[in-house]
């Protein structure tokens, strides 16, 4: 069945029968695919009979469907035209692992990071109803995860005062990527554990009834506070429906034709597996969200030759646990990243030291400023790329008040097949702007420990340590804490003429194509962004004509440009020649293709190198 379908109109004439099959085709299709190329997987698994139930009651692509975050939008994906491109997803070249809008008509709107369906779907209706087109339907699926986000409670308040068409399909399946933290999810999993449903009770002609009085709740087996999803919901004008059985295809169907029926917004609560119909998924949620390669028969992950070298994450986490061991006052913050951050490590070790405060970086940053007023030295471990939505946070609430809040930014600079949506790329651009923030980036293990430790030290401003995706170089990394000097550069070679200036990441690669081509330039591991270590700047200058700077993030304000202004003022004159990403936003792809692609791999800067000697 599937071959045969090229856009979701195929499927409209489908018997109920007809509908079942293709979910069980699609969920098989997928597993083969997935575990061949690999890519994220429980997520979509979880929402097939969603996905095929939207497409065949709304008239998509002209009815807009919107989803959260994108991971579990792989299904749709399959039926809107991308079956053959499958294999190839996130792949360089393929096609994007997350909605795209300038890949495929039925993509409604960009995503990759959480929370913001409710926002954009709402936006869309709202257009609809100015251009007078009433009969327009939006549909966005946000999972429990995602509506810990601030922006979609923004999006929720709003859209309870506006008439116009948007149906709220909360996909519940109490787990993103670790499980979902919070008062909401906590109400929902305790009204889900009661066996309540309130199906069609005040749907059909739009009315709602009053809520049940919290005594109800208490013989359910509920909390007295804990009063029903639907009194939540329609205490902002939301008519709520629900929870229904979202992997039963029949009853999904029931539920949002009479949805379908109403106008205005309207809220439908469904209940998924997370990983439904590949047992290995269901029973381990969060190592299948985005398992890699695997054995489809026998769930037996495809991992990449061993290695005693650990992530860098894991450095982080060790690290941090050795710490709080001798300091009282540290404590983590994650927004909902437990796992993939390794602050996992420190819950276990410490949990009455340890936050996830879910998908709310905003909430994360400011929390960890009122941490720091009060003596304690927060450790608020971000994804560089979902800094960036807390940047007014980081302005305002840290640095205007120097208040020592220690950011750890995993998964800076390139991250790979996720795309633009998830490189951070932009952090030590954004940062540099601020005043009052030491800005770091170690080139290994080693120096992200010391750079740990020293932050714990009594620093009177707060520090971003950004470190990226993947296994530190050195294997010896695990040693005695060493302090490192806040804004001091590292001259690793000496050589004549030229000076390479590198920051981060693109250190080693620098110093292996220097050493295996016999290179007379030197080398130094600037290691901070901010301060600038000028005096190593002006030392060089005294014997260097000409400079190159190497970084993994973007040139428009970052280490080059540091280094330009710095000279220019101070009227020195030097030939620099500057990589690092440009003006553009960087497409999905394995790191090597993209580093190549952008000549920060070391044939890159070997090419760079000996055009400058020339």
């Amino acid at each position: 069945m599937l071959n045969n379908i090229s856009s979701p109109a195929d499927i409209r004439s489908f018997s109920d029968e007809e509908l079942n099959d293709l979910c069980r085709e699609i969920r098989e299709r997928f597993i083969d695919i997935i575990s061949e190329s690999g890519g994220h997987f429980a997520a979509g698994l979880g929402v097939v009979e969603l996905t095929v139930a939207i497409h065949y009651l709304f008239n998509t692509p002209v009815d807009q469907l919107i989803w959260d975050v994108g991971h579990q939008a792989y299904a749709h994906k399959m039926i809107t035209g991308r079956l053959k491109d499958l294999p190839n997803i996130r792949k360089y070249g393929g096609i994007s692992g997350f909605p795209k809008r300038d890949e495929n008509e039925y993509d409604a709107f960009g995503t990759g990071h959480a929370s913001t369906s409710i926002s954009a779907a709402l936006g869309m209706a709202v257009a609809a109803q100015l251009s007078g087109d009433y009969q327009k339907q939006h549909i966005a699926v946000i999972g429990d995860g995602a509506l810990t986000g601030g922006l979609a409670f923004e999006g929720l308040n709003n859209a309870g005062v506006s008439s116009a068409n948007l149906i709220i399909i909360l996909n519940d399946n109490s787990i993103s990527i670790d499980p979902a933290v919070g008062a909401l999810s906590q109400n929902l999993e305790h009204f889900n554990e009661a066996g309540l449903s309130n199906k069609t009770r005040g749907i059909a002609d739009g009315r709602t009834k009053r809520p049940k009085t919290s005594a109800y709740w208490k013989d359910k087996g509920m909390k007295a506070t804990n009063i029903s999803p639907r009194h939540f919901f329609e205490s902002l004008n939301i008519p709520y429906h629900g929870p229904v059985d979202g992997n039963n295809l029949n009853e999904l169907l029931n539920a949002l034709r009479e949805l379908k029926s109403m106008k205005g917004p309207r809220m439908l609560h469904i209940k998924t597996v997370k990983g439904k119909g590949y047992p290995p998924a269901e029973e381990n949620q969060v190592t299948w969200h985005a398992p890699g390669k695997f054995d489809k028969l026998t769930g037996i992950r495809k991992s990449n030759p061993k290695s005693t070298t650990a992530r860098y994450q894991e450095v982080f986490g060790q690290s941090l646990c050795e710490l709080a061991e001798g300091n009282q006052k540290i404590v983590g913050i994650t927004p909902a990243m437990p796992s993939g951050s390794s602050l996992n490590l420190f819950m276990d070790a410490f949990p009455d030291r340890a936050f996830d405060v879910g998908i709310a970086e905003e909430h994360a940053v400011t929390f960890s400023a009122g941490l720091a007023t009060q003596g304690f030295i927060p450790y608020c471990n971000i994804y560089s790329t979902f800094l960036q939505r807390a940047y007014d946070q980081v302005i305002h609430d840290v640095c205007l008040q120097k208040l020592p809040v220690v950011f750890c930014l995993d998964r800076a600079g390139i991250v790979g097949e996720d795309g633009p949506t998830h490189h951070g790329v932009f952090d030590l651009s954004l940062l540099r702007t601020i005043p009052n923030i030491i800005i770091s980036a170690p080139r290994n293990g080693s120096q992200l420990r010391n750079l740990l430790y020293t932050a714990q030290l009594g620093l009177d401003l707060p520090i971003a340590i950004r470190y990226p995706r993947g296994k530190v170089p050195d294997e010896n990394w695990y040693g005695e804490f060493e302090k490192t000097d806040i804004g001091k550069a590292e001259v690793i070679k000496k050589g004549n003429n030229l000076a390479v200036l590198a920051l981060g990441n693109r250190v080693l690669p620098a110093l292996k194509v220097i050493e295996a081509n016999n290179l007379d330039v030197t080398l130094v591991d600037m290691q901070f962004l901010k301060p600038l270590d000028t005096e190593c700047l002006l030392s060089l200058v005294m014997h260097h004509t000409h400079f190159l700077t190497i970084e993994d993030g973007a040139l428009n304000g970052g280490l080059g440009s540091a280094v330009l202004e710095f000279f220019s003022e101070n009227s020195i004159k030097a030939n620099v020649l500057r990589l690092g990403l440009p003006d553009e936003f960087i497409e999905h792809g394995s790191p090597a293709d993209l580093y190549a692609q952008y000549n920060l791999d070391e044939n890159g800067i070997l090419r760079a190198i000996k055009n400058l000697i020339k």
